[in-house]
C-alpha cells in the first residue's frame, strides 16, 4: 500500500506547516459566524422586500452571494488550519494538553465530516464554475472504507451545460484535486465513477489511542440554544404508561444535544391550570381548613382527586364553590394561590420519584400557569398585525398550508390551549433566546403543532433560522396488540410498571444464579439498572414513529438487540482487563505512553472502523432525531466486538495453571476503546451500566 498525496488548492494558507494558535483559529471562527449572521439578516430583509414589492433590485442578492462565498472560504480555511494544528501537536507530544485532548472533536476526528470537507474542496477546485454539489460520501466496507458518489450528479450538470465528460473522468479529476490528508491512505476510481476511499490505519489507530487518553470526544457542531419540551404530566394525576415515551425519548435527545455542546433547556410543560383546580382547592379547604398555616398531609393525590371529582359530580353546592375557586384562582387571590401551590408541590414530588428511577434529570417544571400573563401580549401583537379573524365571536388565525385555524380567543373572551402554545413558543424564542425548539409529543398532536409552527412563522417569530421539530411517537401496545392497559382496562400506572420490571429482572438474575455470585448491593444495582435500562431501550430501539409492543419477556431476553444483552456485553468487555490483571489506570498510562494499536487482523480493522463511525452516527441523529439509529449502532458495535474477540486473542493463559502468560496490549486498548464508546452510548440513552452482572 502507498500513500496518495495531492497538492492543496491554490487558496490554502501558506503557513500550514506552523502550528496555529487557538486565538487565530477562534478569529477565523468568529469571522465565519459573523458572516452567517449577516447572511441571515440579509435573507430576512430580502423576504420582506420581496413580499412587499416586486421592484426590488439585485443588490442585496448579490451581497448574499458574496457573503456566502466568503463564508465558505473561511470555513474551509478553519478546517485546514485545525487539521494542520492537530498534526503538529501530535508530532510534538501536545496531544495530552487541553487543546490536544479536544483536537479529536475537530473535523478530522469525524471521518465522514472530514472526508466530506476534503471532497467538497476537491470538487470546488476541479469544477470552480459549478454551484455547490453534494459530496455524497458514505461508509462502504464492501469496496473501501468510504465512498464518494458525486461524479454522476456532476456529469448530469455538465451535460446540461453542453459539456461531455465520462463519470470515471470526472471522478479522476476530483481525485487529482483532493487535498493531502493524513486520514487518507489511497483513493481509487471504481465502476461508473465511484471513488473508493481507504482510510490510513496509522491515523485511525492514533485516533483510537487519543480517545482512550481524552475520553470519547464530541464532534464539533455549531452551538445552538435548544429548548426541548417533554414528559408533561398533569398535576394531581399520576404518571402513566402514556408518559413513558415522551419522557425517555426527550431525555435521550436532551442528553445527546448536551454531549454535542449545545445549550439545552429542558422544559416540563405541566398541566397545572384550568377548571379542575377549582374542585381540588375547594376540597382541600374543606378537608384541611388550616392549610394556610399547616401543610396538609396529602400522601395519595390520585385518591384526593377522585374524592373531589365525586363531590363535584354529586354535590351542587360544592360544584358552585369549585367554580368560585376557579374565578378566585384566575384573580390570583392569595389564599387560593397558596392552596394551588400546595397541590402542585405534592404532585411534583411524586413526579420526581419517577424521574429519579428513570435517571431523568434537569427538567424545569414550567406549566401552563407560567404563560397566563403572556397570553394577553400574544393576542395584542397578533391583533395589531392583522393576523386574527372574527369567526362566530371567536378570534382565529390561519396559516399557509394548514387546513384548520388556531382558536386564539374563545367567544366568551377566554384563552385556549392554542393561545397557551403560541405564548410558550414566543416566550422560548424571545425570552429564552432559543434558536432550536423541540416538542416531544405524541404523533396525534402533529397537525396541531404544525399549525402552531406555521402561525408563529407567519407572525415573524421564527425569522433568523429558528429550527422547530415535532418529535412524534406512536402508542405503546400490550401483547394483545391493543393499547396497553391493565387487565381491568385501566391505564397502567408508571410506578407499577417500574416495580414489575424490577421484580422480573430480579427473577431473571436469580434464575441465572447471579444471586450466588454478586453481593447484595451488586445484585440490587444490577436488577434496577437492568430493569429500567431494558424498559428504556425497548422503547428507544424502535422507530419512534411506530407503535411497539411492550413485553417484559422480550426486553429482558439476553439475546439479540436488547439492553440485557448489551449491558452484559459491556460487563464482559470490562472483565477482560480484570482477567489480564490490568487496572483502568494502567490502560490509560499505556495509551499515554504511546502504546501503538495494531490494526493488522481484518477483525481488528473492522472493529476500529465501527468505533470511528461513532461521531458520524451522533451527528446524523441530530438531523432527524431518531434515537433508534444510535441503538442500532450500539448493537452493531457489540456484535463486531464479539467477532473480534472470537478471532483475536487478548489474554493468553497457561492451560494447566491458569496463570496469565501473555497480554496483547494493543488489543487490550481496542477493548478499552470499545468499552468507552459503549458507555458513552448508554449515557446518551440514559441507561446506567453495571460493573458486574
Amino acid at each position: 500500500m502507498h500513500d496518495v498525496r495531492h497538492p492543496l488548492p491554490h487558496h490554502q494558507p501558506a503557513a500550514l506547516g506552523n502550528t496555529m494558535s487557538a486565538e487565530q483559529l477562534e478569529q477565523y471562527n468568529r469571522r465565519a459566524e459573523q458572516a452567517e449572521e449577516e447572511i441571515r439578516q440579509l435573507h430576512s430583509t430580502l423576504q420582506k422586500l420581496l413580499s412587499g414589492s416586486a421592484n426590488s433590485n439585485d443588490t442585496d442578492s448579490e451581497e448574499v452571494a458574496r457573503l456566502r462565498a466568503e463564508n465558505q472560504k473561511l470555513r474551509y480555511r478553519v478546517g485546514i488550519l485545525r487539521r494542520a494544528t492537530e498534526e503538529e501537536q501530535a508530532k510534538s507530544g501536545g496531544a495530552h494538553s487541553k487543546t490536544g485532548s479536544t483536537a479529536m472533536a475537530g473535523g478530522a476526528q469525524c471521518l465522514f465530516v472530514a472526508l466530506s470537507e476534503l471532497f467538497s474542496a476537491a470538487i470546488r477546485a476541479a469544477f470552480p464554475d459549478m454551484d455547490e454539489v453534494a459530496t455524497a460520501v458514505n461508509s462502504n466496507s464492501r469496496f473501501g472504507d468510504y465512498q464518494c458518489n458525486a461524479a454522476l450528479p456532476i456529469v448530469k450538470r455538465l451535460k446540461d451545460k453542453g459539456v461531455k465528460m465520462s463519470p470515471r473522468d470526472v471522478a479522476q479529476k476530483i481525485i487529482d484535486c483532493v487535498p493531502s490528508s493524513p486520514l487518507v491512505e489511497r483513493l481509487e476510481v471504481a465502476g461508473a465513477g465511484f471513488i473508493n476511499v481507504f482510510v490510513n490505519k496509522t491515523f485511525a489507530a492514533e485516533q483510537l489511542r487519543l480517545m482512550i487518553v481524552g475520553g470519547v470526544p464530541a464532534p464539533t457542531v455549531p452551538r445552538r440554544r435548544v429548548v426541548i419540551d417533554y414528559s408533561s404530566p398533569n398535576i394531581a394525576k399520576e404518571m402513566h404508561v402514556g408518559h413513558l415515551r415522551s419522557t425517555i425519548i426527550g431525555d435521550s435527545i436532551a442528553r445527546l444535544l448536551d454531549f454535542l455542546g449545545h445549550d439545552v433547556l429542558r422544559i416540563n410543560h405541566l398541566g397545572d391550570w384550568g377548571t379542575q383546580f377549582g374542585m381540588l382547592i375547594a376540597h382541600l379547604a374543606d378537608k384541611f381548613p388550616n392549610f394556610r398555616t399547616e401543610t396538609p398531609p396529602i400522601t395519595d393525590l390520585q385518591a384526593f382527586y377522585k374524592e373531589s371529582k365525586k363531590r363535584f359530580d354529586e354535590d351542587e353546592a360544592f360544584k358552585k364553590r369549585a367554580y368560585d375557586c376557579v374565578v378566585r384562582l384566575q384573580s390570583y387571590e392569595e389564599d387560593i394561590i397558596k392552596a394551588w401551590k400546595l397541590i402542585c408541590a405534592v404532585s411534583e414530588r411524586e413526579f420526581e420519584k419517577i424521574y429519579e428511577r428513570l435517571n431523568v434529570h434537569g427538567l424545569v417544571p414550567r406549566g401552563e400557569s407560567f404563560y397566563q400573563s403572556r397570553m394577553q401580549g400574544v393576542v395584542q401583537q397578533l391583533t395589531e398585525a392583522g393576523f386574527l379573524e372574527e369567526d362566530d365571536g371567536r378570534k382565529i388565525m390561519f396559516a399557509p398550508g394548514c387546513d384548520l385555524p388556531l382558536t386564539v380567543v374563545k367567544s366568551d373572551g377566554g384563552f385556549t390551549y392554542d393561545t397557551s402554545d403560541m405564548a410558550a413558543l414566543r416566550q422560548r424564542i424571545q425570552e429564552e433566546r432559543a434558536d432550536w425548539l423541540i416538542y416531544v409529543v405524541d404523533a396525534g398532536q402533529g397537525a396541531h403543532l404544525q399549525s402552531v409552527f406555521a402561525c408563529a412563522r407567519r407572525a415573524g417569530w421564527l425569522d433568523g433560522g429558528v429550527r422547530c421539530d415535532h418529535v412524534g411517537f406512536g402508542v405503546v401496545l400490550g401483547e394483545d396488540k391493543k393499547k396497553f392497559k391493565t387487565r381491568s382496562g385501566d391505564t397502567v400506572r408508571l410506578v407499577d410498571l417500574l416495580d414489575e420490571g424490577v421484580r422480573r429482572a430480579q427473577e431473571k438474575l436469580r434464575e441465572k444464579g447471579r444471586d450466588q455470585e454478586l453481593t447484595a448491593d451488586e445484585l440490587r444495582e444490577a436488577q434496577e439498572n437492568v430493569a429500567y435500562g431494558c424498559i428504556k431501550y425497548a422503547d428507544l430501539s424502535h422507530n419512534r414513529n411506530h407503535e411497539y409492543v411492550f413485553s417484559f419477556d422480550k426486553m429482558l431476553d439476553d439475546r439479540g438487540n436488547t439492553a440485557a444483552y448489551l449491558l452484559y456485553a459491556l460487563t464482559r468487555i470490562r472483565s477482560i482487563s480484570r482477567r489480564a490483571q490490568l487496572t483502568p489506570e494502567q490502560l490509560l498510562e499505556a495509551a499515554r505512553a504511546g502504546t501503538a494499536i495494531q490494526l493488522l487482523h481484518e477483525k481488528e480493522w473492522k472493529l476500529a472502523r465501527v468505533l470511528l463511525r461513532f461521531p458520524e452516527v451522533v451527528v446524523r441523529v441530530t438531523e432527524d432525531l431518531f434515537i433508534h439509529s444510535l441503538c442500532d449502532y450500539l448493537y452493531e458495535l457489540s456484535t463486531t466486538f464479539t467477532e473480534f474477540y472470537d478471532n483475536c486473542y487478548c489474554v493468553e493463559k497457561d492451560r494447566q495453571t491458569g496463570e496469565v502468560v501473555n497480554v496483547n496490549m494493543s488489543r487490550m486498548l481496542l477493548c478499552e476503546a470499545t468499552a468507552q464508546v459503549m458507555t458513552r452510548c448508554f449515557d446518551i440513552l440514559g441507561i446506567k451500566t453495571v460493573q458486574k452482572m
